[in-house]
């Protein structure tokens, strides 16, 4: 199993022109955005081919009811297509619609899905049908298909906890992950200030056990490319100073670090992976041998 990593250019406001050299240096794979902002820009496209990086369109849902968030779904999906996305990371829906809604959407979305042949993940978010856990559990069990992008960092800040207790749901969840969102919440928002100070070494370590256990379920499925992107966003979501605003910690910094963070701790995964697999075959042929 192979991990590309996606730099999302969610809070950049230089030139793309700019950016791209400095993402290719920092070894990213790719990048991650709202696609309606860029999927009428021939100079976007053209960028991804002269960087040789791979694209993840992300759209967010609007609308009231379900027929206008599906007719949403529908048309950014579309507007990302030219792009050719290798998925589409998509916020759904509302959190205040009933079950029967969200499993509504959840049905018509996925028709779509099927329809287009891209694959959709659906993502743990805060404010869609996917913000808490238990809810978000029961639309798995009813939809054998429905995929996720992996956030927990949302259900942190809304269960106000560590997910301790809910681990069992976890597991349930990285059986059906096509994109992790690497961010670190705590139980009073959804992004630390640093995850790189002592004082969220808890929370760092929480959410690092999680991904752990997507990529276990995905090596085990059979994944061949999992994909991850150190979501860390500008003000609001990342804390400033009162009054002045100055940024706590530097954005930048915070993303690089956690994106080359993952890739050691992935192959360090795949190492022990191999390792123990290795193990397995020896003691296998060694007991093959005696008998």
């Amino acid at each position: 199993m192979q991990l590309k990593t996606f730099r999302h250019l969610w809070g950049i406001t230089q030139p793309f022109e700019q950016v791209f050299p400095a993402i290719k240096k920092a070894g990213y794979d790719g990048v991650e955005f709202k696609s309606i902002k860029v999927a009428s820009d021939p100079s976007f496209k053209q960028l991804l081919q002269q960087y040789n990086f791979e694209f993840i369109a992300q759209i967010h849902t609007t609308g009231d009811t379900v027929d206008e968030h599906i007719a949403s779904f529908k048309q950014l999906i579309q507007a990302s297509l030219s792009l050719k996305p290798m998925l589409i990371n998509s916020q759904s829906g509302k959190d205040s619609w009933g079950m029967d809604e969200k499993e509504e959407f959840i049905a018509l979305a996925l028709d779509y899905e099927n329809e287009i042949g891209i694959p959709v993940a659906h993502e743990i978010h805060r404010g869609r049908i996917t913000y808490n856990p238990w809810e978000t559990r029961d639309l798995l069990l009813s939809f054998s298909q429905l995929k996720l992008c992996c956030d927990f960092s949302h259900w942190v800040c809304v269960c106000e906890r560590l997910l301790y207790s809910e681990i069992e749901i976890i597991k349930y969840c990285a059986q059906r992950c096509i994109h992790l969102h690497a961010r670190v919440g705590y139980e009073q928002g959804p992004q630390v200030p640093d995850p790189r100070a002592p004082e969220y070494a808890e929370h760092l370590q929480a959410h690092e056990n999680w991904w752990d256990i997507i990529w276990r379920a995905q090596l085990e499925n059979g994944t061949q490319i999992s994909t991850l992107t150190p979501e860390f966003g500008p003000p609001p979501y990342h804390q400033t100073l009162p009054f002045s605003q100055k940024p706590v910690s530097d954005l930048l910094e915070i993303c690089n670090w956690m994106n080359d963070r993952q890739k050691d701790k992935f192959n360090q995964f795949i190492n022990l992976s191999n390792n123990a697999t290795a193990n397995r075959n020896y003691t296998k042929r060694a007991f093959s041998i005696i008998n």
